[in-house]
């Protein structure tokens, strides 16, 4: 990674929070302490920047500046927020297609499936602030420049996300091998958010009870689930290919 996608030290992560900069994490060392790091917590709780405490081994393979036990990494995007995203949607007149990632590690699957949803005019991304991929430059270019084009919303609380989104009247349709019904029962006319979890662990039991509908891809093979870029591009153009025949009725 290179120094210019980082930021070290207390006061120079604070005032980059402060001033607007896009920050997508603080790693922070595990035994840090003191007034400026009190301040430091606060400005990053205010600002929604997680923050993660680690050994400082872990920093110093980053970088051996003088980093004060704290760096920060910059985020290739600026993150929106969904509750501001989908209100707007409704003026518009738009009928929401949301994608809702869990647990996406990989940043070439991540880079895969942003453009497959710019592609197929997904109108947002939402993704959990901890234990997900982060927007770098490498996810960027694994996109063909999408994630410069569709929104993504990084969301503290993955589960509150969800909440909003079925509060707000869009169905929540989580694609997972726990599920009994085929892909193509479902309905997607109307607004539909499709949850998609990481391929070794799936989505989480939490965002499962609370998902309005599950549903499989069937497997006819040996192996037994698809990567989870594919899997995604098979929900996003079934939604599309009945959206398609509702305006064609």
């Amino acid at each position: 990674m290179k120094e210019k996608e980082m930021i070290f030290g207390l006061r120079a992560v604070i005032e980059a929070a402060q001033a607007g900069k896009d920050i997508d994490r603080v790693l922070v060392k595990r035994e840090l302490q003191g007034e400026l790091f009190r301040e430091l917590q606060d400005v990053m709780a205010l600002h929604e920047i997680p923050i993660q405490k680690v050994p400082l081994e872990r920093i110093n393979r980053f970088t051996r500046k003088n980093h004060q036990g704290v760096l920060a990494f910059m985020s290739a995007v600026t993150y929106q927020k969904i509750e501001n995203i989908i209100p707007l949607l409704y003026e518009e007149g738009k009928n929401p297609f949301i994608v809702v990632l869990d647990g996406i590690t990989d940043v070439r699957n991540f880079g895969a499936i942003a453009r497959t949803c710019e592609v197929a005019g997904v109108d947002a991304i939402v993704l959990p602030a901890y234990g997900s991929v982060r927007v770098t430059a490498d996810a960027i270019k694994t996109s063909a420049g999408a994630l410069h084009s569709i929104p993504v919303c990084r969301e503290l609380n993955i589960k509150d996300a969800v909440k909003f989104l079925k509060d707000s009247g869009i169905k929540v349709v989580a694609a997972t091998e726990k599920a009994a019904e085929n892909y193509t029962t479902s309905s997607y006319t109307d607004p539909v958010a499709i949850l998609m979890g990481a391929e070794d662990v799936g989505i989480s039991d939490e965002l499962l009870k609370i998902s309005d509908e599950l549903v499989k891809l069937p497997i006819f093979g040996k192996i037994e689930s698809l990567n989870v870029s594919v899997a995604a591009g098979v929900m996003l153009y079934e939604v599309i290919r009945q959206r398609q025949l509702t305006v064609g009725n």
